[in-house]
């Protein structure tokens, strides 16, 4: 494959990384900002998320309505999202709409008004997302797991905060925060599609240029603003919530995992796959279409700078969730004690290189790829190394995988739903 990746580090810090793509009339341009909730302070927890938010609310040229009719008139998507590492927007357009495109996203994060009653607003609106996750027991099991396997972490706090955080962010917090997360020198720029570098790089220039008054320099209490948290203790909990109200029980089985920088995180991914990444993947043989026990099971991970986490998760009947965790439990100990057979482990590779072949023709995933390797990475993985790396995992890797972290005093359970007759000991986790 040919490399058509380019990269430029501007003179007030900000990186800018462009793919071209021939062939395609497409283009995706995004910012991507080196801070997510894990680099807030407890007080500050969901910030990052709140201003995520609040940048879509008026800039110092544009109002709320010129943002959001000026993003449906270009036809393109418009995605924002935050997580416990970074921050992005990303808009998709026709190649010919690159330059109003960027334009607007520039102005957004670089110059947002940030007005009081706008701030008071979305704290509402947050607060009903909130809510959202409250009602959603997959979701909201999830937080309250999280809490109870990274204690006392940013890694562990809900990445839209809570009310008590959310409802202090007024203007003065939150100016001091974008002013010290989203300084020029915590970019990533990307772009990716029917794009020229030079014209890129240019379009990036101007827009700074532009907005040099509205981007104040970031002030000597910015390091207290930003942190830079240690790597997170893992705890091993089991976290059983009892509501009567549900009709259906929601399980997470968990372990320690590798980080998203370890050398064996090709390995790991097809561990994972194997367990439960797709319909021919065991749990979802063996607990779905065996046994009609869920109609979703399977298994998936999250890896951060410094660590990971593995879950297995199912929704069941409340009287067959003892049956779904042995079932899980049992997956887990066959990749410690047996090695995956060639033929199945080269299923799951077909399966991540048709995954990533697929990818390539999507402006927004190579945009997105791009900026992750860098924050994450320092530098772009190519395709054809991702592949050689996922070809060259042999069955011995998976075992070695499993043996590492697949350890009983290193499993977390957690349970939500009618459970009065579910209980779990530290025995039955063993592996």
């Amino acid at each position: 494959m040919i490399n058509q990746v380019r990269s430029t580090v501007l003179s007030n810090g900000a990186t800018v990384l462009t793919e071209y793509m021939p062939g395609v009339r497409s283009a995706t341009v995004g910012i991507w900002v080196r801070a997510g909730s894990r680099h807030e302070s407890p007080d500050l927890n969901g910030m990052c998320h709140f201003i995520e938010h609040a940048v879509f609310k008026g800039t110092h040229k544009r109002t709320a309505m010129d943002i959001a009719i000026e993003s449906d008139r270009l036809g393109g998507h418009f995605d924002a999202y935050t997580t416990h590492e970074m921050t992005a927007f990303t808009l998709k357009v026709v190649d010919t709409a690159v330059p109003l495109a960027f334009d607007l996203i520039a102005d957004m994060i670089l110059a947002p008004r940030f007005e009081p009653e706008e701030l008071e607003r979305e704290q509402r609106v947050i607060i009903e997302e909130m809510k959202m996750v409250e009602d959603s027991p997959e979701d909201y099991l999830g937080e309250v797991f999280n809490l109870a396997c990274f204690p006392n972490h940013g890694l562990g706090r809900p990445i839209e905060g809570t009310a008590d955080t959310v409802t202090t962010f007024d203007f003065d917090k939150t100016t001091g925060y974008h002013r010290a997360a989203y300084a020029p020198a915590r970019l990533v720029i990307a772009a990716a599609g029917n794009i020229s570098h030079e014209s890129f790089v240019e379009l990036v220039e101007q827009a700074f240029a532009a907005r040099a008054s509205h981007i104040a320099p970031v002030t000597d209490h910015a390091p207290t603003v930003i942190t830079g948290d240690a790597a997170p203790r893992h705890a091993a909990p089991i976290v059983i919530e009892r509501k009567a109200e549900l009709e259906q029980a929601q399980m997470l089985l968990a372990s320690t995992w590798v980080s998203a920088v370890d050398e064996d995180r090709y390995a790991a991914s097809l561990l994972a796959s194997i367990i439960g990444g797709g319909t021919s993947s065991r749990l979802w043989q063996s607990v779905r279409e065996t046994r009609g026990l869920a109609y979703s099971v399977g298994a998936s991970a999250s890896t951060f700078c410094d660590t990971g986490i593995f879950y297995i998760y199912a929704g069941t009947s409340p009287d067959t969730l003892d049956e779904v965790l042995d079932l899980s439990l049992q997956e887990m100990r066959r990749t410690v004690h047996e090695a995956v057979e060639p033929e199945e482990l080269q299923l799951v590779k077909d399966q991540a290189v048709a995954s990533i072949l697929l990818g390539l023709e999507s402006s927004s995933a190579r945009a997105g790829a791009l900026a992750r390797q860098e924050i994450i990475h320092n530098r772009h993985i190519t395709p054809d190394e991702i592949i050689h790396r996922i070809e060259a995992v042999t069955p011995d890797d998976i075992r070695r995988i499993a043996q590492t972290h697949f350890v009983t005093d290193r499993l977390a359970l957690g349970a939500l739903g009618n459970l009065e007759d579910f209980k779990v000991d530290r025995d039955r986790l063993t592996i």
